[in-house]
């Protein structure tokens, strides 16, 4: 399979902070299909925006190999069931926070309201932090018909590289994929 080379590749990026939030995962699927009638797979135009290495989006479609071996489906680039994308998104963002401290007599909060007197102080330091907010999503398609019949999403903060992309990238595609195919958990 050739996969260009700015396709699926932020994906790694996604997965990498172990301070940030867990991964958030969701997925939507057609309730009106039955799953068990699809037996093979092949990948479709998977896509990225912004540049992530070839490493990574080689890693990404392992993972996605191997969840769909786990799952009873055969790779095959000939008459496929299912076309399986992967897209990748990553976005610089940046958070911004206040934290005000008050020091002496007066401007103290009490139950039935704030009172103020002499010699009151205070300051407020502002902070940002800036970090990448990764997204990784899976759609599986119907290659007969062309319709999307299942998609899985990955969103997470991101704020360092892992020290093993290969074990992480694993694990959130595990993840975004656990409910697939639907009815099978």
């Amino acid at each position: 399979m050739k996969v260009n080379k700015n396709t699926i590749l932020l994906g790694l990026v996604l997965f990498m902070a172990s301070c940030a939030p867990s991964l958030k995962v969701s997925y939507d699927y057609d309730k009106s299909i039955d799953f068990k009638t699809y037996k093979t797979y092949s990948f479709y135009n998977l896509q990225t925006s912004g540049s992530v290495s070839q490493l990574n989006a080689d890693r990404i479609v392992n993972a996605i190999r191997a969840e769909m071996s786990k799952k009873g489906f055969t790779e095959t680039s000939t008459n496929p069931d299912l076309m399986v994308n992967a897209v990748t998104i990553l976005k610089d963002k940046q958070s911004t926070t206040a934290s005000t401290n008050y020091y002496g007599y007066g401007s103290m909060y009490r139950p039935y309201g704030y009172y103020g007197g002499m010699g009151a102080t205070g300051y407020t330091t502002v902070s940002t932090y800036e970090y990448k907010d990764g997204s990784l999503i899976i759609d599986v398609v119907d290659a007969k018909t062309d319709k999307m019949i299942w998609q899985g999403s990955g969103n997470k903060d991101i704020d360092k590289a892992p020290k093993n992309p290969e074990e992480v990238i694993n694990a959130a595609v595990a993840q975004i994929m656990a409910n697939f195919p639907p009815g099978t958990k």
